[in-house]
């Protein structure tokens, strides 16, 4: 699988920009802050329907427009030619076309187009908050799986109304309105069920991507770090999870039993307390949580690991990813940038930014195109 062209409207700097594109190693080189990151974002957001940098899509609108649009035309391993095309709409529902004919929803594009994007922001799966380790899992369950849009999507709508109610039935209590708290909670037990079935869900499927995942990041690990350190994944769940227990019919049990025993903590603080949005995922080195622990080196090998593992892996299901190595280069020591380099090289494509041309390894030698003042040409 590799991109064959992109196309920008309006999207971040791009007033407009086309570019073409081949199997191999391109590099995008250009001073930084000219748009070269914006490049690949784009083919990300294309596979994942989200940005690496931003959380909403509002700046990914060009200042002044009122909507982007991307476009990316795809080979695949079937060597058939899929054209992806996302208009962006902040405000409003964003729209898709799938070979040019419109689809329901955006994520219907979901899975025509797979990456795997290594960058700064990176650091943060091991370093960072658990929100960006659960943000790795479910981003790969949905490359893997694009059913799983729907369901991470089903769940969010459950919690976000879930809280809602617990928030009302709170100040009913605290109002002395005993005949509203009463409804409210009798309301809550239908959206206690609903958070159990999608919860258990989504629940199962990280924890059989985590099982799948544990050798292939210990290997990259061992790779990358070149055998100084053994790499561990643990999942830290919300809820008590026995050994055997992990069915979907189990789960949804497990997460209601939780979700009744927290009930009155809950209405005391307004929230949800259980359930995969307040899990984690602990990353372990030897017998010490990286976190914390692990030094600079240490959690950029980390961190290139889960990345390098995910890489594998969803080779491994079929249809080889496009690798994204953004702005990466620079943030390394000689030694894990040659490693890195010669680990990815293979890949049947690579697309490379760097601010000067000498930050890209020798190994990585290909196609370039020099980025800045809002173009983008062949060197």
């Amino acid at each position: 699988m590799y991109v064959t062209a992109l196309g920008l409207i309006d999207f971040r700097s791009y007033q407009q920009a086309e570019v073409e594109l081949a199997p191999g190693v391109t590099a995008f080189v250009g001073p930084n802050g000219h748009g070269k990151t914006n490049l690949v974002e784009a083919i990300h957001y294309c596979a994942t329907l989200g940005s690496h940098r931003v959380a909403n899509d509002a700046p990914l609108v060009r200042a002044g427009a009122t909507r982007a649009v991307v476009r990316t035309e795809v080979r695949s391993q079937y060597d058939r030619d899929v054209v992806i095309e996302l208009e962006i709409n902040p405000g409003k529902a964003n729209r898709a076309r799938l070979n040019r004919s419109p689809v329901p929803r955006p994520r219907e594009v979901l899975g025509h187009l797979r990456t795997v994007l290594f960058a700064p922001e990176d650091l943060a799966l091991v370093k960072g908050d658990p929100s960006e380790r659960r943000r790795f899992l479910d981003e790969l369950l949905t490359l893997r799986a694009p059913r799983m849009a729907g369901v991470r999507s089903d769940y969010d709508r459950v919690l976000k109304q879930r809280n809602s109610l617990l928030r009302s039935a709170s100040q009913a209590r605290r109002q002395n309105r005993s005949s509203a708290a009463e409804g409210q909670l009798r309301t809550l037990e239908v959206w206690d069920s609903n958070l159990a079935r999608t919860g258990a869900d989504l629940l199962a499927t990280r924890l059989e991507l985590l099982e799948a995942l544990r050798p292939l990041v210990a290997e990259a690990y061992d790779a990358v770090a070149r055998g100084k350190g053994d790499a561990r994944l643990e999942y830290k769940s919300s809820v008590p999870l026995e050994p055997g227990v992990t069915s979907r019919e189990q789960l949804t049990e497990v997460i209601l039993a939780a979700v009744q025993e927290k009930r009155q903590d809950e209405l005391d603080r307004g929230v949800s307390l259980v359930g995969p949005h307040r899990d984690d995922v602990l990353l372990g080195l030897g017998d010490l949580p990286a976190k914390g622990y692990a030094s600079h080196g240490e959690s950029w090998s980390y961190a290139l690991a889960l990345r390098l593992a995910s890489y594998e892996l969803l080779r491994a299901d079929g249809g080889e990813p496009v690798l994204i190595l953004d702005d990466v280069f620079a943030e390394l020591d000689s030694q894990r940038r040659d490693r890195l380099a010669e680990l990815v090289a293979p890949a049947e494509q690579v697309l490379v930014t760097a601010a000067v041309g000498a930050d890209v390894p020798a190994e990585l030698s290909g196609a370039r195109f020099d980025v800045g003042d809002g173009t983008v040409r062949r060197a």
